[in-house]
């Protein structure tokens, strides 16, 4: 809302000849700044998903921008801003925890009908896991450090990140990770290549992550186990 208060005493001086300017080619840096200016403000306000009154909208900047008598007084802005900044985190805290109680719904359902196919296996804390080659090599503990190849997915596709597409593995302490890998990593044997079935609360939970894991998300990982080290000799 700053950002956009800032650039809204800004776009005032596009606001001359509006309606030549739109038949007119922009010739002087000025209409091309002007121009310019609107189009950001438009576009940042267009992200934020607002319903506004152009007209009014047009009017305020104006005026304000003019030094104009305004029909709202700082103080009374101020408190309408105050409010509708509330109201959107209202609007999200509900939208958020709706998000949240569907990706549960789905998960569990998920999870249910994937326990029944062919060589799934369930853990004790309802990670599922299944074998697609084993390995020879050693396993790993929790306090090791190991170097794998992953992609993780969503459950209906969508891919939220991917060692094979960086074209790198990874390489970190198993215990500082979720714990469905802490645990499903120590299954595999170096070389092996597992895929994983993480139930939210094995993930992360009610939190989720920026990006596409919303709250409550249950993951799918596959994981090629490359390399386990000493967690003390690779700090």
């Amino acid at each position: 809302m700053k950002i956009v208060r800032i650039l809204a005493g800004s776009v005032l001086a596009a606001s001359v000849s509006t309606v030549a300017l739109a038949q007119e080619e922009l010739e002087t840096p000025e209409e091309r700044l002007s121009y310019t200016i609107g189009m950001d403000i438009g576009g940042s306000l267009a992200e934020q998903d607002i319903d506004l009154d152009m007209d009014l909208l047009v009017e305020a900047l104006r005026a304000s921008y003019n030094g104009e008598e305004t029909r709202l007084t700082e103080e009374e802005a101020l408190a309408e801003r105050d409010a509708f900044m509330q109201r959107r985190q209202q609007q999200m805290e509900v939208e958020r925890a709706q998000e949240a109680s569907v990706n549960l719904e789905e998960g569990e359902a998920f999870l249910a009908e994937n326990a029944e196919r062919e060589g799934i296996s369930v853990t004790e804390s309802g990670l599922q896991y299944r074998v697609i080659e084993e390995g020879e090599g050693a396993s790993p503990t929790a306090e090791d450090r190991v170097t794998v190849h992953y992609k993780g997915t969503l459950i209906d596709g969508t891919v939220f990140d991917s060692s094979y597409d960086r074209g790198e593995p990874a390489t970190f302490a198993l215990n500082q990770v979720i714990p469905g890998w802490t645990e499903g990593v120590q299954l595999m044997k170096e070389g092996a290549k597992y895929e994983f079935f993480v139930p939210s609360e094995l993930a992360y939970g009610e939190q989720g992550r920026p990006g596409p894991i919303g709250p409550n998300s249950t993951l799918i990982f596959e994981v090629e186990l490359l390399e386990v080290g000493d967690g003390e000799s690779q700090e």
